[in-house]
């Protein structure tokens, strides 16, 4: 047998072999490539969709994460197929169709556009109306705020006022008291508050108020100057403002004079200031005004002056112009008082002289026998009148002539009197009460009073009775109960001839309260109750002049057809008393003494006390 040699050669299966894993390899990097390239297809893919979903965003305004109306296909562009079917069988080109939609999303988005710009311009509009609402009403709410609190500082002001007046009434009165009341005079008064200030008792100061510090310890004065700030400080008119203002450089000054005197001594300070008082005193306010300007001129012309004198002096200028406003404002308080004492002088003249010609009328007309009107007060101040002053008589100014055959036979009576004699006759009148110093007023005339039987002891006793019901107080569940009901059919009576009736007098309570049932338990508390219910009456009905006593006052309850809540409770007697009836609660009575119930007659007095019956229910 041939004997093969081992050779190293390669066998065909060796380079099958080897083609083989060759092509593995080829085949591997061309799936390596495939799928590298489908990774770059799908990244791009995801790039143009999500620019496609921007472009669409940017066009909507939403993306999916703002999707208010849950739209499913907001991410992905629409197309419209059958209108590109429609298109292609008009024979219209890709190109021309592509070229009317780039053009018609271009006027979508330019209307997109308009659309977010005038609603951004409608949301700036409404930030800015509200802005302004907001601004307007916290306008108004300050200028509410403001007339509040304007209008307690004057409700403070008119305490204050009050209060001093309650203060000098009493005789307590502090020194600002007098320098408020004092300063209302300022301004003419109503007649109210010119009553209020004399039933207080202030009669007007005849000093300047700056010369109430004179009288007054220097605690006095450390209260006065907290009194004057709280004034200041409450006062709306500008007078009564600069009173306290000069009041308070006043007030300021003596509280230096004081603590000047505590520290130089009482007769070094005197000295200074007597020579400041002999060179500011008894001037005018003009006067002060140009000498301040004097000084001022001196201290800032730069020569060897003593600055410490004149700065002194000017300071006390001040002081002395406060003064001076104070004076003159005095002046005017002083004055409106005298015009208002000389008013009411005037008016209480009036009256008392209306009284007298009154009193010398009736004394006329009862020596004439005729009524001589009243002479008006105007008619006794005779003024002179100058002639080309008096208009012109015409006929039209007088009264109509009256026929004396149409008058009724009792004016015809009455005696005619001519101008002349009325004239006449007045001033007869008018002389009579010059010459006499005293007028007696005339006679009233005595009207004759019946005796009338004296009141019984029974009378007495019901009147007492009645009173002291009156003023009882009610009690904290009780109520009054005064509301009587007509009587649709009034009884008619056989005694109508011979006595008057009339109705009887009552003072009725009613008595209200909680109902703790089951239902009101569960749903009602102490702090949150229920509504309260009726749980009795009290009625008191007088019959105190009762013609037949021995027979007491009845009373019965009608009930009426279809009503079952309320029925009517009538009171009934004898003469001469009318029926009465009152409305009450359709409810069952408790006839029980231990549960309040009460029917008696006595002193002429008929009470009637009744509670209703309480069910109470137990399982």
């Amino acid at each position: 047998m041939p004997r093969y040699s081992r050779s190293r050669s390669p066998r065909p299966y060796d380079d099958r072999r080897d083609r083989s894993s060759g092509d593995r390899k080829d085949k591997k990097r061309k799936r390596e490539k495939s799928e590298e390239r489908k990774a770059r297809k799908a990244e791009k893919k995801r790039i143009r969709e999500e620019e496609e979903v921007r472009q669409v965003a940017e066009l909507s305004v939403y993306s999916a994460t703002d999707n208010p109306f849950h739209d499913v296909n907001l991410g992905q562009q629409f197309r419209w197929h059958k209108k590109n079917e429609l298109e292609k069988k008009q024979g219209m080109s890709l190109a021309e169709s592509q070229r009317r939609d780039t053009l018609r999303r271009q006027e979508a988005k330019e209307e997109l556009e308009r659309l977010n710009k005038r609603r951004a311009e409608r949301e700036v509009e409404q930030r800015l109306r509200e802005e302004e609402d907001l601004r307007m009403q916290r306008m108004q709410e300050s200028a509410q705020m403001s007339e509040w609190l304007a209008k307690d500082g004057d409700f403070q002001l008119e305490q204050e006022r009050r209060r001093a007046a309650i203060r000098i009434k009493e005789k307590r009165a502090k020194a600002v008291d007098f320098l408020s009341l004092n300063l209302k005079y300022a301004n003419p008064l109503e007649e109210e508050e010119d009553e209020e200030l004399d039933e207080a008792g202030l009669e007007i100061d005849l000093d300047e108020p700056y010369n109430i510090f004179e009288n007054l310890s220097p605690d006095q004065v450390d209260e006065l100057y907290d009194d004057i700030e709280r004034y200041l400080n409450l006062e709306q008119s500008e007078v009564n403002i600069e009173f306290w203002t000069n009041m308070m450089v006043v007030c300021k000054d003596r509280l230096e004079r004081i603590q000047t005197d505590e520290r130089m001594g009482v007769a070094a300070a005197a000295a200074v200031e007597t020579d400041i008082t002999a060179l500011l005193s008894g001037k005018s306010y003009e006067h002060l005004v140009s000498l301040q300007r004097q000084i001022q001129a001196k201290l800032t012309s730069g020569e060897p002056v003593d600055t410490d004198y004149w700065e002194g002096l000017l300071k006390k200028l001040l002081v002395w112009k406060a003064k001076a406003k104070l004076k003159s404002l005095h002046e005017v308080v002083v004055r409106n008082r005298l015009e208002q004492l000389r008013k009411r002088q005037r008016d209480e003249a009036l009256q008392a002289q209306e009284e007298l010609l009154a009193g010398v009328a009736k004394s006329a007309s009862k020596k004439y026998g005729t009524d001589v009107p009243a002479v008006p007060t105007e008619a006794i101040q005779e003024e002179v009148v100058p002639v080309e002053e008096m208009e012109p008589y015409d006929r039209s100014m007088s009264p109509g002539l009256l026929d004396i055959t149409k008058l009724p036979a009792e004016e015809r009576q009455i005696d005619i009197l001519t101008e002349e004699e009325d004239r006449r006759a007045l001033f007869e009148q008018r002389h009579a009460v010059a010459a006499s110093r005293f007028v007696p007023k005339a006679a009233q005339p005595i009207t004759e009073v019946q005796d009338q039987e004296a009141a019984s002891g029974a009378d007495i006793a019901s009147e007492a009775l009645y009173r002291q019901e009156a003023e009882r107080d009610l009690d904290e569940e009780e109520e009054l109960f005064n509301l009587e009901e007509n009587i649709v059919n009034p009884t008619t009576y056989n005694w109508e001839d011979k006595y008057r009736p009339r109705k009887p007098r009552y003072f009725n309570r009613v008595h209200t309260g909680y109902e703790w049932n089951k239902y009101n338990q569960t749903h009602y508390d102490t702090d949150n109750p229920p509504p309260k219910v009726v749980q009795g009456y009290k009625f008191n009905v007088f019959y105190p002049d009762l013609i037949d006593k021995s027979k007491a006052p009845t009373y019965k309850i009608v009930k009426e057809p279809g009503n079952d809540e309320t029925v009517l409770l009538h009171f009934s007697a004898g003469p001469p008393y009318e029926d009465i009836a009152f409305r009450i609660v359709n409810r069952e009575w408790e006839f029980s003494h231990k549960r309040g119930f009460r029917s008696s007659f006595d002193r002429g007095c008929l009470s009637l006390w009744f509670n209703f019956r309480r069910n109470f229910y137990r399982k």
